[in-house]
C-alpha cells in the first residue's frame, strides 16, 4: 500500500502531481511551486515540511468548524459501518436521509418543505434548473424555460451550471453556453449599481424576454465565489422577490456559500426574511469532511411534484442522493454548529473581524472598500481610489497577495481583486484578530510606499 506520509519526500509527490493528476482550472504554471499540505488541526492547515497556515477561507469556503473535527469522523465510521450504502431512489429510503430531510425543514426559510440531495453545489444548480423547468411544464406552461443570473455570479462548473455562472472564464472557453439561459447585473454598491438599480434590472429582463419564457432567477445572498463578497443593499432581495411574484418568476437561493452559519444566520435568507421557491446547499452542510449538497423546494412545488401521473414523473436522480455517511456527517455537523452556538457567534465575530480590518486599512490608498456578513469578509484593493480603477492584469496583484499572505502564515483567495475571507465559525478569537493584522502587513508588503 502506497504510503501518504510526508516522510515519503515531497519533490516525489510534487512530480506525480505534474505527470498523473488534472487539477481544478488546471495550468502548468500553477504547478511549479505547489504547496504539499499534508494535516489540518483546527483552523490550521499544515504543508510536508511542517508550517502552519491559518485557513483563511475554510478550504473552499466548507470547513465551518474546523479539519479533522474528531466527533464528525467518528459519525461517518459509526454510519460506514452500519450501512454504508442504499439508495434513497423513490420506494427505497433510510434512517439517516429521512432525519437529515426532516431537520433541514426546522431549520429553512418559512416554505422550504422538501429536500433533494446531491453530491455538491454544482448538481445542485443542475437539479435546481431542471427542477423549475420541469415545473412550469408540469403546470401547463412549457415555455417558462430562461433562467435569469447575474453577472459576477458562480454557480459551479457542471455545463448547466457554468452557463447560469457569470464568470466569463468558466464558460467561453468550452463552447456556446447552453441555450435558455441571460444574465443581468448584480447590485454592487461600490461601483455605483445599488439594490433598487439592480432589481429595476431585473424586472426589465423578464418583461424584455417575456414573462411567460421565464422560468427562475437564480442568486447568491452574496457573490462570492465569482464576485469577491459583494453584499447587496438591504431592500434587493425584498424587491427581487416582488418582482418573481408578480410574473410568475421562481426565485431560486444559491447558499452553497452562506448557508449553514457562514452569515451569522443559519441561512443568509433570514437577513432579509427572504421566501426563496428552491434553496440550494452544499460545502458548510458536512463542515467540508465529505461531499454533499442538494435543493430544498416550496410546499407549492412539492404539490406539484405529486400531483402528476407516474409516466409525467420528475425524472431526476443521481447515484448518490442522500448517501448515509455523508448524511450522518451532515446532521452531527448541524448538531455542532447549534449546540455550541457557531451561527451566533459568526454574527459576533464577523462584525470583530470588519471593525478590525476597517481600523487598519480604513487610511490605505489601495483599499478601496472592505466589506461583508458574518464570518464573510472582502477586501476589495483598487490602482487608485479616487476613481477605483482596477489593477492591469500584468501587476499580478492575486499573485502578489497570496505570496505575502502565505509569508503571514494564511492562505486564502483573491477574487474580482478582492481578498477573500471566510475561516472556520470555531477561530478561536486571538486568531481572528492576528488574521485581520496579518492581512493589514500583507498588505503593506504588496504596496510598500503606502504601509
Amino acid at each position: 500500500m502506497t504510503s501518504l506520509a510526508p516522510a515519503d519526500g515531497a519533490a516525489r509527490w510534487v512530480e506525480a502531481d505534474r505527470l498523473h493528476l488534472l487539477h481544478p482550472q488546471h495550468h502548468p504554471a500553477d504547478l511549479a511551486d505547489p504547496i504539499l499540505w499534508v494535516a489540518g488541526e483546527g483552523v490550521d492547515l499544515i504543508d510536508a515540511a511542517g508550517n502552519r497556515y491559518l485557513d483563511a477561507l475554510s478550504g473552499m469556503w466548507n470547513l465551518h468548524l474546523g479539519h479533522g473535527r474528531p466527533e464528525l469522523v467518528a459519525a461517518a465510521a459509526a454510519q460506514m459501518s452500519r450501512l454504508a450504502f442504499a439508495t434513497a431512489y423513490a420506494g427505497s429510503t433510510h434512517p439517516a436521509v429521512i432525519a437529515l430531510a426532516e431537520r433541514l425543514a426546522a431549520l429553512a426559510p418559512p416554505g422550504i418543505e422538501a429536500f433533494f440531495f446531491t453530491n455538491g453545489g454544482s448538481d445542485a444548480t443542475d437539479s435546481a434548473i431542471r427542477t423549475a423547468r420541469w415545473v412550469w411544464r408540469a403546470r401547463g406552461r412549457p415555455d417558462k424555460t430562461i433562467i435569469l443570473s447575474r453577472d459576477l455570479s458562480y454557480h459551479g462548473s457542471t455545463v448547466g451550471a457554468a452557463s447560469a455562472t457569470g464568470v466569463a472564464e468558466f464558460s467561453d472557453p468550452f463552447g456556446p453556453r447552453l441555450p435558455g439561459f441571460a444574465r443581468i447585473a448584480p447590485p454592487y454598491p461600490y461601483r455605483g449599481l445599488d439594490g433598487a438599480g439592480a432589481a429595476a434590472a431585473l424586472e426589465r429582463a423578464i418583461l424584455d424576454l417575456g414573462p411567460d419564457k421565464v422560468a427562475a432567477f437564480i442568486a447568491e445572498p452574496v457573490l462570492g465565489g465569482g464576485g469577491g463578497v459583494i453584499v447587496p443593499d438591504a431592500d434587493y432581495f425584498p424587491r427581487v422577490r416582488e418582482i418573481c411574484d408578480r410574473y410568475d418568476v421562481l426565485l431560486i437561493l444559491d447558499e452553497v456559500i452562506t448557508g449553514f452559519g457562514r452569515t451569522g444566520r443559519w441561512f443568509a435568507a433570514e437577513h432579509w426574511g427572504l421566501r426563496p421557491d428552491i434553496l440550494q446547499f452544499a460545502k458548510g452542510i458536512t463542515g467540508g469532511h465529505l461531499p454533499l449538497g442538494g435543493i430544498g423546494v416550496s410546499a407549492a412545488i412539492k404539490r406539484t411534484l405529486e400531483s402528476v401521473p407516474a409516466e409525467a414523473r420528475w425524472w431526476h436522480g443521481l447515484t448518490s442522493s442522500g448517501h448515509p455517511v455523508a448524511c450522518r456527517v451532515a446532521l452531527e455537523t448541524i448538531r455542532i454548529i447549534a449546540d455550541e452556538g457557531l451561527v451566533e457567534r459568526s454574527a459576533r465575530l464577523g462584525a470583530r473581524l470588519l471593525d478590525r480590518l476597517r481600523a487598519g486599512l480604513a487610511d490605505h490608498p489601495q483599499v478601496g472598500e472592505v466589506r461583508g456578513l458574518g464570518l464573510l469578509a472582502g477586501i476589495e484593493l483598487v490602482a487608485d481610489r479616487a476613481d477605483r480603477r482596477r489593477f492591469p492584469a500584468a501587476f499580478d496583484l492575486a499573485g502578489r497577495l497570496r505570496a505575502a499572505l502565505r509569508a503571514q502564515g494564511v492562505v486564502t483567495r483573491v477574487v474580482n481583486d478582492t481578498l477573500c475571507l471566510a475561516p472556520p465559525l470555531t477561530i478561536p478569537e486571538d486568531r481572528l484578530d492576528a488574521l485581520a493584522d496579518a492581512v493589514a502587513a500583507a498588505i503593506g508588503t504588496v504596496f510598500p510606499s503606502q504601509s
